[in-house]
């Protein structure tokens, strides 16, 4: 854990695909969820994500970087907005 980040373009082919796995299958995940709790519109926008997410492949070309960082970043997001609702119950 005390590695240091990397960025995209730092990363190997490996890494990177792990990476965008990871937040994908999350993405997936958090829309399994969120259709248990009947909310379509945040299943659509996390599948959406993902779907979009694993288009990303192996050797991105330079000019996709910065798209690859805001999908990921975006998808982050989403899961995180997902697991914060469920604690403001919590909160209340």
């Amino acid at each position: 854990m005390n590695d240091i980040s990397k960025t995209l373009t730092d990363m190997t082919v490996f890494e990177r695909s792990s990476l965008i796995e990871t937040v994908a299958d999350a993405l997936e995940a958090t829309a399994d969820a969120a259709g248990d709790e009947g909310d379509a519109r945040f299943v659509a926008n996390s599948l959406f994500v993902a779907n979009t997410i694993r288009g990303l492949s192996g050797d991105l070309a330079p000019g996709d970087i910065k798209a690859a960082e805001v999908l990921l970043e975006q998808g982050i997001m989403l899961v995180q907005q997902f697991s914060n609702r469920g604690r403001q119950g919590v909160l209340n």
